[in-house]
């Protein structure tokens, strides 16, 4: 599976340069993933603009693997669905189950608020 990743100050921006993200591609986005959360920059921006097709365990990994991420306080967004990606995480019904923003820059904004969240419920 080929990965693009750019860092900056408070994500890791990982675009999957792959069409389609199948039930065996999930180790290796494991082993893409995973690791960053042992890092000081935790939170993960997940680009899929050119996965044209998921099939449902791919998807059902997602929700884990978001899951596995907001357990270690670290922000998982995903942007740049395409259109038939969203129709098939939809009816798998996953795609409710998933922190999901239109663009790059919108899924910046999220884990920039959550990352304020984090820190204010801290401060408590």
């Amino acid at each position: 599976m080929q990965f693009k990743i750019d860092t900056s100050e408070k994500f890791h921006a990982i675009q999957i340069k792959e069409v389609s993200l199948s039930a065996n591609m999930t180790g290796e986005l494991d082993a893409c993933l995973m690791p960053l959360l042992q890092q000081e920059v935790k939170n993960v921006v997940l680009i899929l603009q050119d996965i044209q097709n998921i099939d449902n365990a791919a998807g059902e990994h997602l929700v884990k693997l978001q899951q596995s991420f907001y357990e270690q306080s670290a922000s998982f967004v995903i942007c740049g669905l395409q259109k038939q990606v969203e129709k098939e995480l939809d009816a798998a019904d996953l795609l409710e189950l998933l922190n999901v923003a239109p663009t790059e820059s919108e899924a910046w904004d999220i884990v920039h608020m959550e990352e304020i969240e984090r820190e204010l419920g801290d401060s408590f």
